[in-house]
Parts: structure tokens; sequence; C-alpha cells
């Protein structure tokens, strides 16, 4: 059985206690340690050597955000799991642009947590298709002007087939709904999902959908779908 180094970053002792009482007391999570703040994360990092890190977003001298960015800058950095209480604020999204492999709310039920973290170690996402779409919703109003532009110069370094499986994750397919949409194998899917991360940069499935989003991709896919639906009407 292989176990996961899971290290606790919160500013309440009574968050953290009650973290380190519900994921210690699973066979396959060891708590390496705990921090109450960001600015305590990187040193700790390098101390105990987490696979996953479970990080508050909110906290007094450094956020999750700053920490999240520092962290998965390093070479062999952890996973990164946001603790939030909303579904969708700014600091979610800008934690996932800057590398966490998902979130998670605090009142969410124990067994989904453990879930999560498993899942991330794993090398999965923790989005659903419909929170990645509210996140996509939520995240409308900051696509115009330069993040566009810059979003779409990106997106021109993956060639065709890239850029159809990079619209599809953004669509919050898995690779085998992917595979079956675009007729490949799940092992192709998987080879132009790695190709795309390397090309543009990226940690996570997250980050590809939300420079999909960002480049307008997905709008264009709508778009497209909308006038196929008005042209089989029109030749009824």
């Amino acid at each position: 059985m292989t176990v996961i180094r899971l290290l606790l970053v919160d500013d309440d002792p009574l968050v953290r206690a009650g973290l380190s009482f519900m994921m210690g007391g699973a066979d396959d999570i060891e708590i390496v340690g705990e921090a109450a703040d960001g600015s305590e994360v990187e040193a700790l990092v390098g101390r105990t050597g987490p696979d996953v890190v479970l990080m508050d977003i909110r906290m007094p001298t450094m956020d999750g955000l700053a920490a999240t960015e520092r962290l998965r800058a390093l070479k062999n950095a952890p996973q990164v799991v946001v603790l939030t209480t909303f579904h969708a604020d700014d600091q979610v999204l800008r934690a996932l642009r800057a590398g966490a492999a998902g979130f998670v709310l605090k009142d969410t039920p124990p067994a989904e947590i453990l879930a999560a973290v498993r899942r991330v170690a794993a090398g999965d996402p923790v989005l659903s298709p419909a929170v990645t779409r509210q996140l996509m919703a939520h995240a409308a109003g900051g696509t115009a002007g330069t993040r566009r532009a810059g979003a779409r110069e990106r997106i021109g370094a993956l060639n065709d087939r890239e850029r159809e499986v990079a619209v599809a994750v953004g669509q919050g397919l898995s690779n085998a709904e992917i595979a079956a949409a675009l007729f490949m194998s799940v092992a192709t899917v998987k080879t132009h999902v790695s190709r795309v991360l390397a090309k543009l940069d990226l940690n996570n499935r997250v980050q590809i959908a939300l420079l999909a989003y960002d480049a307008g991709l997905l709008e264009e896919l709508e778009e497209r779908e909308e006038d196929g639906q008005a042209d089989s009407r029109a030749g009824l």
C-alpha cells in the first residue's frame, strides 16, 4: 500500500486539529507536518517532503495563493488542494491558475476530503465537470483584453489535434469521454494531454481548462454547435 504524505496548512488550530484527527486515521495517509501560515510552507515542505498539501486560502501573513505559487515553482513540487468556504470566488480561481490541483469546501464530509487527497495524489484534479463549468462562468469577466490575447498566443503553440483535446478538457470531459468524442484511444488522449501540459508549461488539467476558456475556445465551440443546429433546422 502506498502511503500519501500530507501537509496541513490552516491558521485555525481547531481546523488543523480536526483535519489531523480525520485524515490521520486513514491507513494510507501520513500527516507529516502542520503550518499556521503560508509563510511557513516552503521551508516545511523542504523538510518533510509531502505528496499533497491541503492549503487554506485565507491566512494572515501569506495567503494560500502566494504559498501555492511558491510551491508550484519548486522542482518536484507537491500537489496542492485548496480549502475554502466558497464554491467559486476569485481567490479559488487564482489558486487554480497558480497550479492547485483542485479545491474542497471546509464543510465537505470527511470521506470526500479523503477521496480528494487520494485523487490528487494519483494525479487526478479535484474538479467535477459541473464545478469546472461553474468556475468557467465565474471567470467570464476576466477573459477580455490582455488575458484573452495572451491565452490565444499560448494556445497557438498547439497543433490541431492538441487544440481539440484542450477544448475537450475545458469542457470537463474525462480521458475516456475525450477518446470517444475524438475517435482515439485513451492512451493517445493521455499522450496529447501530456504534450499540451508540456507545450503550455502547465501543471494540470484544471489549468488547461482555464486557459482554453480564457482563449475563447469554448465560446467558439458553442457558436459552431449553435450554427450547426440552425443549419440542421433550416434543412428540415
